[in-house]
Order: C-alpha cells, then sequence, then structure tokens
C-alpha cells in the first residue's frame, strides 16, 4: 500500500494512461488493506479508529467507504477515467488530480440491502472523495490505516496468544 501510494505521490501526469493506472493500484492496495484490518484486527483498527475526534472519523470512514465504491465500480460498470479530473494547468503532478463527481449508478437491479449498500457507499464517494485531490483522499486513508495497522501488531505483540 505505501509503495503504490509513494509511486502516486511521486508519479508526473506525462502519460495519462500510466497515471490512471497508478491511481487504480493505489486504490485496489487501501481497500485490501483496510479490509484486511477489518476481518483480521478488528479490536486494533476500532479502538484506533475510536481515538479519532468525531469528525475526523466521520470523514476517515467515509473517505475509505468511497474508495470501495470506487473499486467496486471502476473497471466493471464504469471506466477508470470517469473517477478522475486532471490537476490544475502547471501542476504535472498525478497527486494533485481530483476526483470527479459521477452520476448515481442504476440499482433498481440489486435487492434492498445491496441498493442500500451501494447508495451509502456512492454518498460517501460524493461527500468526502469529489473534488478532492487524490493526494488529500490517499493521505488521510494510509495514515489512518498504517496507525491500524501499528495497533494490531502492537496487540499481539503485547498478547502472544493472538
Amino acid at each position: 500500500m505505501r509503495d503504490a501510494t509513494g509511486r502516486l505521490a511521486r508519479a508526473q501526469a506525462r502519460d495519462p494512461y500510466r497515471a490512471f493506472a497508478l491511481i487504480s493500484e493505489a486504490v485496489w492496495w487501501v481497500t485490501i488493506v483496510d479490509g484486511t484490518l477489518v476481518r483480521y484486527h478488528p479490536e486494533g483498527y476500532d479502538a484506533v479508529l475510536a481515538g479519532q475526534w468525531s469528525q475526523d472519523r466521520q470523514l476517515i470512514e467515509g473517505t475509505l467507504a468511497g474508495l470501495r465504491f470506487v473499486r467496486n465500480r471502476a473497471g466493471q460498470h464504469v471506466d477508470h477515467t470517469d473517477f478522475i479530473c486532471r490537476g490544475a494547468t502547471g501542476d504535472g503532478r498525478v497527486a494533485a488530480w481530483r476526483w470527479a463527481s459521477v452520476p448515481e449508478p442504476p440499482l433498481a437491479s440489486l435487492p434492498p440491502r445491496g441498493r442500500a449498500w451501494e447508495e451509502s457507499r456512492y454518498r460517501d464517494y460524493e461527500a468526502n472523495l469529489a473534488g478532492r485531490t487524490v493526494e488529500e483522499t490517499f493521505g488521510r486513508a494510509v495514515a489512518f490505516l498504517m496507525q491500524a495497522a501499528g495497533s494490531a501488531t502492537s496487540a499481539e505483540l503485547a498478547d502472544p496468544s493472538a
């Protein structure tokens, strides 16, 4: 995850296909690390999340949910390029690119529970990613996940039976 987001932070946007690939790879790794921590280290994850200010906690949760929306929709339902707007003129960094606002996906074919889940992730995407830079989004997500991973590791070291 750190490697993928690190490459993204250093990349120049000379080749848009490579830029989109870097963003897609970072989305994949961040959401995989998030899912792994939630599934295998829920106590440490929840403790770090609970230690955040309420507003920060909502932003972190919304950011991660928005990234899950991108992961689940991109490539299968929409093109990766639909999620991204190029950065400001003169800033050639991929990290300066912004998440685009996207139309609400058609969800009528989903069962009610699946529809509610997708609608929630879509709202999180629009509220916490759309209009923000790729750099800001991944910076927030990675900082939290690194802290949560450190907490999970510390708890396992303190309790060898875990």
